[in-house]
């Protein structure tokens, strides 16, 4: 995140950057990422942006890897201040179905989640403190999902009350741009990047975002997004977060972020 906020703070003049962090310090932020409940998080972010003054006006909000589906939360639960433009690099819309390659350098905190969720991701005990069972979508077992996970089918409004506030908050921002790496190795199916998911009942066949009930039925506003043009899917070659400088320059901090002072 250092070279993000350096990136963007050399290219705006006057930027306001605020880089979160869940935790007193970068290691609690790295065991948090792993063990604390989403939901806890993404409130913990609530109060965190609403006390700061800088942001009182809005501002743009850029996520990395499964940071990207926290801070959809954020736009859709809280979303004060409101989000400008939602970046997503890398995130995790529709869940993941695999543990391929750990992101991070720590090798024993991925070892923990990948055991965990081999014991079962969807046991409430699990469900209520290990992140990435927050978002594991089991395509072979769709009712187990959608009652089983606290996290995921609640922001994505796949349960059969739906939130109109999600929708609403959705639906108010100026772009919404999702980021595919075209050889990610650590997201499965990768397509979940762009909302896209193994269609139910199989996980082999993928089935793109314009075909899922989440956008016929238009569950969160996307559809309403995409028809405006503020819908927005952008990829880039390389692994799980692999990019240049030149490409985030060229391709989001130009175009979606120098509208505005505040990120």
């Amino acid at each position: 995140m250092g070279r993000i906020v350096s990136l963007v703070e050399d290219n705006i003049s006057g930027v306001y950057v605020k880089s979160l962090e869940i935790g007193s310090n970068v290691l609690d932020d790295m065991w948090n990422s792993f063990f604390m409940n989403v939901n806890d998080q993404v409130d913990n972010v609530c109060k965190q942006l609403k006390q700061d003054p800088s942001l009182r006006g809005g501002f743009h909000a850029v996520g990395f890897s499964q940071g990207s589906q926290f801070l959809r939360a954020y736009t859709q639960r809280c979303n004060d201040p409101p989000v400008l433009n939602l970046i997503s690099i890398g995130g995790q819309h529709q869940g993941i179905y695999g543990l391929p390659n750990c992101p991070g350098r720590n090798v024993t905190l991925c070892e923990m989640a990948r055991e965990l969720l081999d014991y079962g991701a969807y046991i409430p005990w699990i469900q209520s403190f290990q992140v990435q069972a927050e978002y594991w979508h089991d395509p072979l077992n769709e009712d187990l999902y959608l009652s089983g996970n606290i996290f995921l089918p609640d922001i994505n409004n796949a349960l059969p009350l739906k939130n109109s506030t999600y929708k609403r908050n959705i639906m108010s921002l100026k772009n919404f741009v999702l980021v595919k790496f075209l050889q990610d190795e650590v997201v499965q199916p990768r397509e979940s990047e762009w909302f896209g998911f193994y269609a139910p009942g199989q996980d082999v066949e993928v089935q793109p975002l314009r075909e899922s009930k989440l956008y016929t039925e238009d569950w969160l506003g996307l559809q309403v997004l995409d028809r405006s043009g503020r819908l927005h899917f952008l990829s880039t070659p390389g692994d799980h977060l692999q990019f240049t400088d030149k490409w985030f320059l060229a391709n989001i901090l130009t175009p979606f972020l120098k509208s505005n002072s505040t990120l």
